[in-house]
């Protein structure tokens, strides 16, 4: 069970201090918007660079940005240790995938609330990762959108039919209150934001959110 706090919630004027903030957690969760596959606009490849060179724990960026088969190789190139793109901006995501890991990162895929999974199937023994987002991307602080576990049990089966060591992420809405029905239904890797950085002691609220995804499977 892997923690993944999202430093969309972070301080932007003092993200290494942020990043030391969580350092126990197994990654920091990078969102990367460009105002295009969604209205808000965050960050690039040269402050993932940087941030790579001062975070204490690996980077996990993922992409909301059109055209992910140009951009998201410079990602890995930059240092992040997981590249995510979402399936639905991706023109070619099998080759995506490859060039992500040919560039030292593991690769993921992202999915829509309003996307379906079975289409996709197929591409799991490209990626090392799915990423079942909980709520609509490009906005945080949103509600957890409940009716996406189906889908996240969906894609633990799938994986398990195919065997491998793929990870099952969950995005959006995840805190105390909503962690054990992500695990319970499969995931194995969380992104919370504000559950972490909106805490006083971000790493207590690291350490509460692991043992309770532990605990409740």
């Amino acid at each position: 069970m892997q923690i993944a706090p999202s430093i969309l919630s972070a301080d932007f004027a003092n993200l290494e201090a942020e990043l030391h903030r969580i350092s126990n957690a197994d990654w920091a969760h990078v969102d990367v918007m460009d105002g295009h596959f969604v209205p808000n606009l965050t960050l690039g490849a040269p402050v993932v660079e940087a941030l790579a060179k001062v975070s204490p724990i690996p980077l996990d960026c993922h992409l909301m940005i059109e055209d992910p088969d140009r951009w998201a190789p410079d990602y890995a190139e930059a240092g992040a240790g997981s590249v995510t793109f979402h399936i639905e901006a991706a023109h070619d995501p099998v080759r995506l995938a490859r060039a992500i890991r040919a560039a030292g990162a593991r690769a993921s895929m992202a999915i829509k609330p309003g996307t379906a999974f079975a289409p996709y199937e197929e591409l799991l023994d490209e990626v090392d990762m799915v990423l079942v987002m909980t709520v609509e991307p490009g906005f945080g602080g949103q509600s957890f959108m409940a009716d996406q576990m189906p889908k996240v049990a969906q894609v633990r089966d799938a994986v398990r039919r195919r065997g491998g060591e793929i990870w099952v992420q969950v995005d959006g809405g995840v805190s105390s209150d909503t962690i054990e029905q992500c695990a319970q239904a499969g995931a194995d890797v969380f992104v919370a934001g504000s559950a972490v950085y909106g805490a006083d002691d971000a790493a207590g609220a690291i350490d509460r959110l692991r043992e309770l995804a532990r605990n409740c499977c």
